[in-house]
This record gives structure tokens, C-alpha cells and sequence, in this order.
């Protein structure tokens, strides 16, 4: 390791959980990886990051991060899926709608699933968008694609049920296929009929956004402070309008939902016995003529040139509504293309978001925090004079990383621009100040929360404290990790539970939690004989976890859950693994101990051989060198052998999946007679292959339409399953 040089600085104390991997991410993503390994290993991490930030912003109301770094992780992950499509994984983010639901709200299953939409986040953007739609229909070029165009409100999705024209039910989004049922708290809101006028479907779907307004927030917000001010307390607030509202409407009590402001805008409709028109806008229309507020800057538009002056009118006057909004929201008007084009993934193909830029403000740059991160990673947080950005007071921005500190060349008392659009931790984006006669603000040598050295891995931009398991930043986090739905699993001990058991010095280390009695527990507040034998049971149901939920458990660097499942396989037991790391680790001694090279030289080729040692293909150099660092680091070695005395993680079982075309991939070459190439590829991936774009030895069936020349060639030579459209479609036929 490569340890840094400068001045300490004091303890951080925020208490953004998870933010700082983002942080640094989003600032240093670099080219889209040129290998399956690092491309598998990225997407891994992204599904990861991209679900937990999906849970805060959907699920508990409480998003770390603004929507254009959302966005960027998204982009981020497509794209790698589309130079990598054998890759995509089964939980991708592509095709994942919101958060799976929780709480004590009941879970209801949609009628029809609530989808997300894409985003456009330039003019050309916009004009692609048109164009995919011009290509997936095949239309001439003088057919005109009529357009809605309307804002973009930043509220919480609900489906209201109509059925004999009566509201029966109310549901927010949830995960796209299964919402919350918040249908006594909408029955409060005042913009919501209770039931249909005649002349309405028998059966109906209303969907929209429940919102609060700007005003009613700020009101609501000085409410709240009033009341505790009463009380002697201290006042919760809320950050901004969308977390008002989410929190309002998923109240377990609707009296109390009752007493917030809360307005609904109607946008679209889910299941309907019939429909009163032809078209979006005429849908929309009868919508409103049923009497739900419709946004006032809905239009029909004809084409990109509309849509795009449409869009400018709404950015003009964004400041002036009495909502938030982050964009315009384009969805192809006839209803019948609408059904042609159907859904990719999470989103439908007629309909995209053109959103916003960054909002930007001026302020000063007070000081320079670290955040200690669960995996160690050390990130600066400017600390500011708060100002005001889009309504939001902002108080604290993100620096990402030493580097980026060093590329703005900010320090304390600069005049500094920062931008956020929506955003929770806003970015700086520039420095003001012209003197540049002081000394630059150096990154720390030691981790503020436990003194250990900071480091920094050769190519890496991220510093991070060396001090593992024993630092305190780190504990509860990997803890956490640990008991966490896709490692053991342990129902129960969530992360409020964690911070409790920790804070009380009941647990430190993993092998703590299996030290747990019931009368560790009876003794504590709210627990009594039947939760603290449940969690006890909980506990104990995992006593022999499967090696690969054991060794991904176990949080160390790289090493996710596709990695610990490729490294389970490879070594199947416990022993076997421990006995490859153990010669791992002793060749890693032996190869740091030579002299003559240069840190990074020979830490590039001690990786190497670590690699060979693992001997799995999925497992390259820079996971090889971070699996054996883990373990040659003692204070690590003591904490698993700790909890081996625990635990006993279970061999793996080989399993096989048959299927006709599902985890297989498919090319497709020539002509196709029966429909476009998009609508093709849309049948595959709804089947579960995946979809290649040459053909190799990996490719496992072509589809070969008239014209098709080297590529139906190449599958003969290679013995590769050829058929032609009709098969495809008795293929497809036969899958339904």
C-alpha cells in the first residue's frame, strides 16, 4: 500500500450512511470496462448501490443522494449492459421499477405493474427518442408522431381503483408489481373523488402523483416547529416537499394524514374496462372531466420542435408553480402505438423524461470534514455558509475525493459555486477565488476515527483507513453488512437493532451476534419472551449459512455476491477456500518482502499471481490481491477464526437450470419480414435470453431472416443452432 502525507484533521460527524461510495464514484467513473471480469464486477456493485438508493427514495422516504447522481448510475449501468449483454444480471437495475415495499402498510399486488420512465436529458435526447419510435414502427418520414408534453411533478406515485365507479382501493408504486395500501389516508385528500360520474368505466385505474405544495410545506414545516417549540422538543422536520408527502400519505394512522396538505395530479390510468378515447390527450381529458386536477401545462404537441418549445415555456416558469418539478415528461399520443412500442425492461418505449439541468448558487466554503465510510473510504464534505438553492437551504456539499479537491484547488474561505437539482448533497462545481498564495488544504494522514493510516491502492483515487474491523466508523456498518438480506440474512436484527445492540457493547464483531442469550435481551427495553426467542431462533437458523452468503458476510473488499458465488463454487468448502487463502497469503509475504521494484510494479505482479493461485476466471488480479490483503491482516484473521467458532459455513451444492432460451444468448441476422429488430430483441429479453450481437462460440441459437450472410455462415461452421423467423415465433409461441 501507498500511505499519504499531510495533516490530520478532526473527527467527522455526519452521519450520511453509504453516501461517501457514491460520492467518489460518480466523480471518477471512468471508460466502460474492456473485460468480462471488471464489467461483471462493476455491474455487481452498481445493482447494489442502485437498489439501497432505490429503497431510501421509495421505500423509507429518506433519499442520500440527488436525482441527476441517481441518474447517473443508471446511465452508468445500461451502458455497460449493452457492451456486455451475457452479463446482465437478474437483478439488474434495467428492469427494476421503485423498492419493494415495507412497513407496517399492507402489500398489494398491482393490476398492472407501475413502471418507471427513461430520461432525456438533452435536446438530442429528445430527438432520438423520436427517432427509435420512428424506427420501431417503421413509419415514413412525413408521418408526423404526435406527442404529449406535461411537467414532471416531484411527488409520490398512486394507482386509485374505480370500480361501479366507487374508489375501493389506493396504492403507491412499491416496486412497480406490488404497492402499499394507503387507501384510507387518500380518501383524506381533497382533490380525490370518492366516486366517478355516469358515463365512467364500470372499471377504472387513475394514476398520478400525490404532491405537497410549496407553500403547504413551508407551512407544515413551521407548524411542526411550533408544536415542539410547545412541547420542549426538539423539531423533526422535513427535507422537502416529496419526503413531506411520501411520509404523510404512508401514515399508519389517517387522521394524522388527514392534518397534512396533500393534493394529488392525475397522469395516466393503470386497468380499465374500456377507455374514453383513442389517445393520451383524450384519455387525459376524460380524466379531468371526471374531476381530478389535471397539470395546468398539459398539451398535445406535434413532434420534436413542440415538445422542445413546450419543454423551454415549463423550464421558464419552473420557480413560479406551486410544486416541485424536475422535467417534462413526452409520451407518444395514439394509443395504438403506444401498444406496438410496449415496455423495455422497467419502462415503457412510448414515453420518456426530459429533465432538468442543475440548479446553481455562490456561497463560501467554511471547512473541509471526512466522512469514514463502512468500507473504510475517506470522503470530504465541504461544510458551507448556508444558502439557499431551489428552495432548499443547503448547508453541506460533497468534494468526492482528494482529487477533486486538488482539481477545484479549494480550500477553506474560498468563494465557491455549488449546484443541485432536487439534490439531498449537492456538488461544488467551481471555485471563485483567483489567489492562489495559500497552501492547498491537504488530504490526512490518518483515518480521524480511529488513527489509523490512510492509504491508497496504486491506480485508485480513494484513500481509505487501514484500521478494518477496529474502527469504529466501520463496526456498525459491517455488522450491518453482515446480517443484511443478501449475506446471512438474520430476520429481525436490522439496522436500528445493530446500532442499539452496538451501542451497548452487547455485540463488536459478527461472532458477537451468536453470543446473544435471551437474557441478553429480556433485560432491554421493548423486548419481551416471544421476540427475544424469535430473534434467538433467527440467530441460530444460521449457524451453517451456504459458503457463499458466508464469504460475501463477510464484507470484504471486491468481493460481492457474484464473486463470492464464482468463489464458493470454485472451492466448495470452507477448508479448501481457507487453504487456498493461506498459501495465498504466504506467497503475498514472500513477493513484498523482494526489493528492486516499485511499489506499484510489484504490487501488480504479486496480484497476478494471486490470481493464478484463486484460479477461477472471474476472480482477476485486483479481486485476488484485496481477498488475500483481507485475510493477511490479523486483526481480520482473529475476527473470522472467531466467529468460525460460531458458525459453520456449508459446502456448496451444484444446481442446473433448463430452460429454452432463458441465460442463453441469441443473435439475430438478416431481414426480418414479421416485425422490426427492437421488437425482436424485446421477445428475447422477455424470455430471458440474452441478446449478442456477433456470433461465437458463446452464442447459442441464430435466428437467421432473408439476406443473412457471414453471421448464418459462421453458426454452421461453429455448429450453432440455426433457424429462421417462423421457428423464432413457434419458439416464442411455445414459451407463452
Amino acid at each position: 500500500m501507498l500511505h499519504v502525507k499531510g495533516r490530520g484533521i478532526a473527527p467527522a460527524f455526519l452521519h450520511w450512511l453509504g453516501v461517501a461510495f457514491l460520492l467518489a464514484y460518480l466523480t471518477n467513473m471512468t471508460a466502460i470496462p474492456t473485460d468480462d471480469q471488471a464489467a461483471a464486477a462493476e455491474l455487481e456493485q452498481l445493482a447494489a448501490e442502485i437498489a439501497r438508493h432505490n429503497r431510501l427514495y421509495h421505500a423509507d422516504d429518506a433519499p442520500e443522494i440527488s436525482d441527476a447522481d441517481y441518474d447517473a448510475l443508471v446511465r452508468r449501468n445500461n451502458a455497460i449492459e449493452a457492451a456486455f449483454p451475457h452479463l446482465i444480471r437478474s437483478d439488474t437495475p434495467s428492469r427494476q421499477v421503485g423498492a419493494a415495499p415495507g412497513g407496517h402498510l399492507a402489500k398489494v399486488a398491482h393490476a398492472r405493474p407501475m413502471t418507471s420512465l427513461d430520461n432525456a436529458f438533452s435536446d438530442e435526447d429528445v430527438t432520438e427518442f423520436v427517432a427509435r419510435v420512428r424506427r420501431f414502427l417503421r413509419l415514413s418520414d412525413d408521418e408526423e408522431v404526435a406527442l404529449t408534453a406535461e411537467p414532471k411533478i416531484d411527488g409520490l406515485s398512486c394507482s386509485l381503483r374505480y370500480e361501479q365507479r366507487k374508489l375501493v382501493q389506493a396504492l403507491t408504486r412499491g416496486d412497480g408489481a406490488t404497492g402499499e395500501d394507503v387507501t384510507a389516508n387518500v380518501r383524506t385528500i381533497s382533490d380525490i373523488p370518492a366516486q366517478l360520474p355516469a358515463g365512467a368505466p364500470d372499471l377504472f385505474e387513475v394514476r398520478g402523483e400525490v404532491y405537497m405544495a410549496k407553500a403547504d410545506f413551508a407551512a407544515l414545516n413551521q407548524r411542526l416547529a411550533d408544536e415542539a417549540a410547545v412541547a420542549g422538543k426538539e423539531a423533526r422536520q422535513f427535507a422537502n416537499p416529496r419526503n413531506a408527502a411520501a411520509g404523510s400519505l404512508r401514515q399508519k394512522d389517517a387522521a394524522v394524514t388527514a392534518q397534512r396538505p396533500l393534493r394529488f395530479l392525475a397522469h395516466g390510468w393503470g386497468e380499465a374496462a374500456s377507455l374514453p378515447s383513442e389517445t393520451q390527450s383524450g384519455v387525459v381529458d376524460a380524466i379531468r372531466d371526471w374531476g381530478f386536477p389535471i397539470a395546468a401545462d398539459f398539451a398535445a404537441v406535434e413532434g420534436v420542435a413542440d415538445a422542445l418549445a413546450r419543454y423551454r415555456a415549463i423550464e421558464a416558469k419552473r420557480a413560479d408553480l406551486p410544486f416541485d418539478i424536475d422535467g417534462v415528461v413526452y409520451k407518444v399520443d395514439r394509443l395504438d402505438w403506444q401498444e406496438r412500442l410496449g415496455f423495455v425492461a422497467r419502462a415503457p418505449r412510448w414515453a420518456i423524461a426530459h429533465k432538468f439541468p442543475a440548479e446553481r448558487a455562490q456561497t463560501t466554503l467554511n471547512g473541509i470534514d471526512i466522512q469514514v465510510g463502512r468500507t473504510g473510504k475517506l470522503t470530504p464534505v465541504a461544510k458551507l455558509e448556508p444558502v439557499t438553492v431551489g428552495g432548499v437551504v443547503v448547508r453541506n456539499a460533497t468534494l468526492h475525493n482528494a482529487d477533486e479537491i486538488a482539481r477545484l484547488g479549494v480550500r477553506p474561505g474560498d468563494r465557491i459555486v455549488i449546484q443541485r437539482a432536487g439534490d439531498v448533497i449537492p456538488q461544488i462545481v467551481e471555485n471563485l477565488t483567483a489567489d492562489q498564495k495559500r497552501d492547498a488544504w491537504l488530504f490526512p494522514t490518518h483515518c480521524p476515527e480511529c488513527g489509523s493510516d490512510a492509504v491508497r491502492e496504486p491506480g485508485e483515487v480513494d484513500w481509505r483507513c487501514s484500521g478494518g474491523l477496529v474502527c469504529p466508523a466501520q463496526q456498525v456498518e459491517r455488522l450491518r453488512h453482515f446480517v443484511s438480506r443478501h449475506a446471512l440474512d438474520i430476520e429481525g436484527l436490522g439496522i436500528t437493532t445493530i446500532e442499539s445492540f452496538f451501542a451497548d457493547g452487547l455485540i463488536a464483531t459478527p461472532a458477537d451476534i451468536f453470543r446473544i442469550t435471551e437474557d441478553d435481551l429480556l433485560v432491554r427495553e421493548r423486548w419481551a419472551d416471544v421476540s427475544a426467542r424469535n430473534l434467538i431462533a433467527a440467530i441460530d437458523a444460521k449457524r451453517q449459512p451456504p459458503l457463499d452468503r458466508f464469504l460475501f458476510a463477510l464484507g470484504i473488499r471486491h468481493i460481492g455476491e457474484v464473486t463470492a458465488r464464482d468463489l464458493a463454487r470454485r472451492w466448495v468448502s470452507w477448508p479448501t477456500f481457507r487453504a487456498m487463502v493461506t498459501t495465498g497469503v504466504q506467497t503475498r509475504d514472500t513477493m513484498l518482502r523482494a526489493i528492486g521494484e516499485s511499489d506499484d510494479k510489484l504490487l501488480a505482479r504479486t496480484a497476478k499471481e494471486l490470481a493464478k493461485i484463486i484460479d477461477t476466471k472471474q476472480v482477476g488480479p485486483e479481486v485476488a490481491l484485496a481477498l488475500v490483503d483481507f485475510f493477511a491482516e490479523e486483526r481480520n484473521d482473529a475476527v473470522v477464526n472467531d466467529l468460525l467458532t460460531q458458525v459453520q459455513p456449508a459446502d456448496v451444492i451444484h444446481e442446473t437450470r433448463v430452460s429454452e432460451v432463458s441465460g442463453k444468448t441469441v443473435v439475430f441476422t438478416g431481414s426480418l419480414e414479421t416485425m422490426s429488430r427492437d421488437e425482436a430483441k424485446a421477445q428475447a429479453e422477455s424470455l430471458g435470453a440474452r441478446v449478442g450481437s456477433s456470433v461465437s462460440a458463446k452464442t447459442d441459437l441464430v435466428v437467421a431472416g432473408p439476406g443473412a450472410g457471414s453471421k448464418a455462415k459462421k453458426a454452421t461452421d461453429l455448429g450453432i443452432r440455426l433457424i429462421d423467423e417462423a421457428g423464432w415465433q413457434a419458439l416464442v409461441a411455445a414459451a407463452d
